[in-house]
């Protein structure tokens, strides 16, 4: 699998399901490949979240994604079921605009009402596109990685210094840094090397490319 290059699309429900669910993965490609980071709802109807687009944006940054290669748009939190027509069309939108060669949604583990549509509308979408699927421990039951990426201390700290941007979320369990830190290395672990992010595989698309 090679990033270098690559056109990657990562799409997440709300506000720090990617930081969360592949951040450190995010700043080991951030300079090497062209990525853009879609983010379907800004929160905003949540009063308590007010501030949660301004440390989104922070959080990116700490992870090497500059303003411009970030959309966040306004589908409304926990009501995506009803609204599964408009997000396809909006991934197809983003399919013919920025033509990825990748595409990194949440895990089918996900049992969110979010995640589960943005994963299921990504796969009718992205036909013909690889599609991996990454962790968001507070909603996930039953993941397992089976694709794994080996990522650096650096990556690790640019996680874990990203997620602290949240403010809004400091006494939520799954900000914890150990818990974080803990889970890349059980992805490291499964990989033997000391960290990874751990994907599993919704859709591989190959080719065969003879020596040059």
């Amino acid at each position: 699998m090679i990033f270098f290059g690559k056109r990657i699309l990562f799409v997440g429900a709300h506000p720090d399901d990617i930081e969360l669910g592949c951040g450190a993965f995010l700043h080991h490609i951030a300079r090497h490949s062209e990525v853009l980071c879609v983010t379907l709802s800004d929160n905003q109807k949540n009063p308590n979240l007010k501030n949660i687009v301004e440390e989104h944006l922070a959080s990116f940054a700490k992870l090497g994604v500059s303003d411009n290669q970030i959309i966040i748009e306004k589908f409304e939190t926990r009501k995506f079921p009803d609204m599964r027509q408009e997000v396809l069309e909006y991934l197809l939108k983003l399919r013919k605009e920025f033509k990825p060669d990748m595409v990194f949604v949440h895990t089918k583990s996900d049992i969110h009402q979010d995640h589960n549509v943005v994963t299921e509308e990504a796969l009718r979408a992205y036909r013909g596109t690889t599609v991996l699927g990454f962790d968001v421990v507070r909603s996930s039951y039953g993941f397992f990685p089976h694709f794994l990426v080996e990522v650096c201390q650096a990556d690790v700290d640019a996680k874990l210094a990203a997620l602290a941007e949240y403010k809004t979320y400091l006494d939520k369990y799954y900000f914890d840094p150990s818990l974080l830190r803990a889970t890349m290395v059980r992805h490291g672990a499964l990989a033997e090397v000391p960290y990874a992010e751990g994907f599993d595989i919704l859709r591989i698309v190959a080719e065969f490319s003879p020596p040059q």
